[in-house]
């Protein structure tokens, strides 16, 4: 596993790593269809227009060697990964395209980079949930799977 003191030296790098990623989908990412623009302005993101889908084969992982070793660790993103969410970039692989529960639940998590106020606070309460109590079980990622299912069960 991943200590506490390793954590804390590799969130920097994790949040200008993921700062990174999401400057490359709002450049070459779709916006939100209607449908999507309604489900996010469901969830309470803010400003829908802002968001981002970019259609990929593989959802990219880290090139630094102690990121990429922690992500492998953590499996936080592995090459079974078929979202992620980079505050209003999102990744999306291109076999689960039109998957509306994925894009729901990756929309849950721009919902909560803004509610906590950016990559540093979600990230830091994100990555330690998961390496804490381990993915999928931290509250974070509970809730977006309980707001995914709130809007596709209706």
């Amino acid at each position: 596993m991943i200590s506490f003191e390793q954590f804390e030296a590799l969130l920097p790098i994790a949040c200008e790593w993921a700062e990174k990623q999401e400057e490359i989908i709002l450049q070459y990412g779709a916006e939100l269809n209607a449908d999507q623009q309604i489900d996010a302005f469901l969830i309470g993101i803010k400003d829908p227009s802002k968001v981002r889908l970019l259609k990929v084969d593989h959802i990219p992982i880290p090139n630094y060697p102690a990121l990429k070793n922690a992500v492998e660790l953590t499996g936080l993103l592995s090459s079974t990964t078929i979202g992620v969410t980079f505050r209003y970039g999102i990744y999306i692989r291109s076999d689960c395209w039109n998957q509306r529960e994925l894009i729901v639940h990756e929309l849950v998590h721009t919902m909560q980079y803004e509610r906590m106020g950016g990559f540093m606070p979600f990230l830091s309460q994100y990555l330690y949930e998961c390496i804490q109590i381990g993915y999928p079980f931290g509250p974070l990622e509970l809730e977006a799977k309980r707001i995914e299912m709130d809007i596709c069960t209706k």
